[in-house]
């Protein structure tokens, strides 16, 4: 409590804790995108990918996951989300998007989400699709995610499992965090 009655409160933050059988991902949930981000934790909080995988994995482009990608577009998807382009945002290495068909609209999966494992980024997405969140701690699991094995369409032979937790940190937990 300061002298003069005012308590100084820090900001906090929301991350995504996703434990896989690779290992453990942090990612900082971007306020600009509310939509994709009210979005996410709603999904992890009420266990919705806890039953799901990465079911998609490409060496120097995404880790992808969060509901299957089929045929007829994203059928198993509990919903479509209008596009949330920011332009700070981009496709850098270790940006968390979501994912899409080929939409007019560019609406967004509501519980599909890529990594990007570019190390140079994926530029090509930018305005394209939405970026929401950013992988603050655990590349290297992404790094190993996609060097997996994989059949003819990009799936894991051995599935990687997810299970999704959300937690709060002020900027200088985030900033021992990602040190650690």
């Amino acid at each position: 409590m300061l002298a003069c009655g005012h308590s100084r409160e820090r900001k906090a933050y929301d991350l995504a804790r996703i434990t896989t059988s690779q290992g453990e991902i942090i990612i900082l949930l971007h306020d600009q995108t509310p939509r994709h981000k009210a979005s996410f934790i709603k999904l992890a909080q009420s266990g919705y990918f806890d039953s799901l995988t990465f079911n998609r994995v490409i060496d120097n482009f995404v880790a992808q996951g969060g509901c299957p990608d089929t045929p007829e577009g994203f059928a198993g998807s509990p919903y479509l989300l209008d596009p949330e382009f920011v332009p700070e945002l981009r496709h850098i290495y270790g940006a968390v998007g979501a994912g899409r068909d080929n939409n007019p609209q560019m609406r967004s999966a509501g519980c599909q989400f890529y990594i990007v494992q570019n190390r140079e980024g994926l530029h090509r997405l930018d305005d394209k699709y939405t970026v929401f969140g950013q992988v603050i701690k655990g590349m290297d699991v992404v790094d190993r995610i996609v060097k997996l094995p994989t059949d003819s369409l990009d799936a894991p032979l051995q599935p990687v499992t997810m299970k999704i937790s959300i937690f709060k940190l002020d900027s200088a937990e985030i900033e021992n965090l990602s040190r650690e």
